[in-house]
């Protein structure tokens, strides 16, 4: 148990060298494949100097998510990653007890009672010994750690990824507040428990909800649009290298004229990266409306936003051609 009582230690940035500046920030993550704007590894930097959380906003698919997981890489730190839902709870987020452990525990000290309270003077005695015995049962040992307090155990430092908050519940919003603000958590058997180091932690929304202004005050806010052309096609160019430039331009520049199409959901940067896959499968060297018409489906995802493309998808292709 006093593993648990230890001190915050933070993490010093120093340890990190990787995240000594935006530029370090930039070139670590185009390694591995995340190519970001100067904006993204600003508040990456910040973040990871003031040690404070990072609450990533933005349409889905452009990138949230991957920002966590590339600095996970970038770091070679654990990467925890808790998944919002609504109802979730503390059980499932914070901790829970090893209940089929305790009860086993429980049977053995029936079982020994009678050695327990050997020589034990009148009842006061007796309950005394077994108050001694009794703090074990909430203990370490019967402590069952979820994602929260998974990453505050890591005693080198982690990446804490709190996925889709908007997803959850306001009262879970109130579970994090202690968590984000002081790295510590509140178990009401045990008492205080520390982060043996603080983790680095990125909170994302798709803003299906307003997140509580009391959780906002605690992190760095940093909202991520679908990027640029020329940024999208870096993208793409890092992911998918064999893609002729020229059909690379082509094919970012229709995906961002259907964005400005009334779509039920728009294409993502991940569906623009599937899309370049399979035109490279398919041995394409440019766009041409049969050609886009037969792949449409890997960009657009509901029949009817196929089907309300379809008399503006001769004049797209040609503007992307075009261009």
């Amino acid at each position: 148990m006093d593993s648990f009582k230890k001190e915050l230690t933070f993490v010093h940035t120093q340890a990190y060298p990787q995240l000594a500046s935006t530029d370090a920030i930039k070139n670590g993550f185009e390694a591995f494949g995340y190519i970001c704007s100067e904006k993204i590894a600003t508040a990456v930097f910040l973040a990871s100097q003031l040690r404070k959380p990072i609450l990533v906003e933005g349409p889905p698919g452009v990138g949230k998510t991957e920002l966590a997981k590339t600095t996970a890489q970038l770091l070679d730190a654990p990467l925890i990653r808790l998944q919002c839902y609504e109802g979730l709870d503390e059980a499932k987020a914070l901790y829970e007890w090893k209940y089929s452990k305790q009860l086993l525990y429980t049977q053995v000290l029936k079982e020994k009672l009678g050695d327990l309270l050997q020589g034990a003077q009148g009842l006061a005695e007796s309950v005394e010994r077994l108050h001694q015995f009794g703090d074990i049962f909430y203990s370490e040992e019967f402590l069952e750690p979820r994602p929260l307090l998974q990453a505050m155990q890591e005693e080198r430092g982690a990446i804490l990824l709190i996925d889709e908050v908007d997803k959850s519940d306001y009262e879970f919003e109130s579970l994090l507040l202690e968590i984000l603000s002081d790295y510590q958590v509140s178990i009401p058997e045990i008492g205080t428990v520390k982060a043996r180091s603080a983790p680095l932690v990125f909170l994302t929304s798709n803003n299906t909800r307003e997140i509580s202004d009391a959780l906002k005050r605690r992190c760095l806010h940093l909202y991520i649009p679908f990027p640029t052309v020329e940024l999208e096609e870096r993208i793409v160019r890092s992911r998918v290298p064999d893609v002729d430039e020229s059909l690379r331009h082509q094919l970012v520049g229709f995906v961002h004229s259907l964005r400005q199409l009334d779509l039920k959901k728009v294409p993502a940067i991940s569906e623009t990266i599937d899309w370049a896959r399979s035109l490279l499968l398919l041995h394409a060297d440019k766009l041409d409306e049969e050609l886009v018409r037969s792949t449409l489906n890997v960009l657009l995802k509901f029949e009817d936003d196929i089907e309300a493309t379809d008399g503006d998808l001769r004049q797209l292709v040609r503007e992307a051609v075009g261009s």
